[in-house]
């Protein structure tokens, strides 16, 4: 590293946190970021698209986050070979190829392995003045974990996520274990189950292993009553936002909120709160039938939602502490495919597709990669889950080649497919701020 780049990195503020928004299912690269209007109709199903503030062009769909293409970029670039959606998303998530008889920890678990003290990275965050002390486990899920999207691996249960389960979108966001239905801890909870409960949850911040028994249960009974009755239970309780703000992240036809956008207000607050790692899994993208008709309304809430948050972020002057980032396992094949049974829809297609990063040390208005005239290629600068995941790493404050627990991160690890030239692979270094 030379000298002056060795000063930038010292002089860099790291991001306190990441919001994920994991679409689950592989979105398309054309009905989102990458849209080809010149290609021919069994591509773009005729579809046009929309110029951002910034000049770049999205598909028509994306008509809130053409507003605020200044807060973001986007990689079109993003390829991998794995197919099916297990292994896809195990690589998207840990930026290892399945298999070895080793399973490795999502980033998720990582960065908030980073944020508390523990046996995690070594040369970590918790170093720099980051170490993370809320009551709240330090990574939460809204509001559901599917196959592989949240591993924790070798590191252990002790980093594994909360995942909240319930409706962000009801009346009253249900939390498992933390805002139970009614907002009152259910009576009746025997102690050892109350004693369970709690050690399970707070464990994962490392902060009642220290302590002898009678005394962890204390201070564990203690962090309980702050969750159930005080800041933390009030994160997830949405209605202490104006009505107006809970709309902007988007309404459905009824004239109520969406789940996706609710759940991203949640995960500003959860940000604001100081929760290190947040992920959103927002499945629905799997579109082998009926891609243009059943794509839409997912489409659209996303792009509401998304845009809505960016803003969010900013107004609140989190945007520069916090990563978000945007993408699903894979994108969908180019060539629509007519035929029945799939009338008009897209298989998986992971040698080409899509991805969006914003905040926490990415810079605004810029796109990384190019594809070819249809997607079916990389054309220019492939980027792998491995860049993109040590970029976001880099930017936490985090080394990706530091050594794990039992194991090295990236650091013997080159990238899945072979590019044309190494000087066109790496991480995201272009789009640092």
């Amino acid at each position: 590293m030379s000298t002056s780049a060795k000063s930038k990195s010292a002089s860099r503020k790291f991001a306190k946190s990441v919001i994920e928004i994991w679409l689950w299912g592989g979105p398309s690269q054309l009905e989102t970021f990458d849209p080809k209007p010149d290609a021919p109709h069994d591509y773009n199903n005729g579809l046009k698209t929309v110029k951002t503030n910034t000049g770049i062009e999205l598909h028509e769909w994306m008509t809130e986050l053409a507003k605020c293409a200044d807060l973001y970029s986007i990689i079109r670039s993003m390829t991998h070979p794995f197919f099916g959606h297990e292994t896809a998303t195990y690589l998207m998530q840990t930026g290892r190829n399945p298999g070895g008889g080793v399973t490795f920890p999502a980033l998720g678990a990582l960065i908030s392995s980073s944020r508390v003290k523990g046996p995690g990275l070594k040369k970590n965050t918790v170093q720099t003045g980051m170490l993370y002390e809320g009551e709240l486990p330090p990574f939460v899920i809204l509001t559901s974990a599917k196959g592989r999207f949240s591993e924790v691996g070798f590191l252990g249960e002790a980093y594994a996520p909360l995942v909240t389960g319930g409706r962000a979108s009801a009346k009253q966001f249900d939390v498992d274990g933390i805002v139970p239905p009614g907002g009152m801890y259910p009576a009746g909870l025997r102690p050892a189950q109350f004693k369970q409960k709690i050690q399970e949850r707070f464990s994962r911040c490392g902060a009642l292993d220290r302590l002898p028994p009678d005394a962890a249960f204390e201070a564990a009974g203690a962090a309980a009553r702050n969750i159930i009755l005080g800041k933390a239970a009030e994160t997830f309780d949405l209605s202490r936002e104006k009505d107006a703000l809970r709309k902007r992240y988007g309404t459905t036809q009824g004239g109520g909120y969406t789940e996706i956008g609710q759940q991203l207000l949640a995960a500003r607050r959860l940000v604001e709160y100081g929760v290190p790692y947040v992920s959103i899994n927002y499945s629905g993208w799997d579109s082998h039938k009926r891609h243009f008709e059943t794509m839409r309304r997912p489409s659209a809430e996303m792009d509401q939602a998304v845009a809505t948050l960016l803003q969010d972020l900013k107004e609140h002057d989190l945007l520069d502490s916090t990563i978000v980032w945007v993408s699903g396992e894979f994108g969908r094949v180019p060539k629509v495919d007519r035929q029945p049974p799939w009338n008009g829809g897209r298989n998986h297609f992971p040698r080409c597709f899509s991805a969006l990063v914003a905040g926490g040390g990415f810079k605004g208005g810029c796109v990384v990669g190019k594809s070819d005239e249809t997607t079916d290629n990389v054309k220019e600068r492939p980027v792998t889950p491995q860049d993109f995941l040590g970029s976001i790493m880099e930017l936490a404050g985090i080394d990706p080649d530091d050594r794990l627990p039992n194991a090295k991160w990236l650091k013997e690890y080159g990238p899945v497919m072979n590019p044309a030239t190494k000087s066109e692979c790496g991480r995201l270094k272009e789009i640092y701020a």
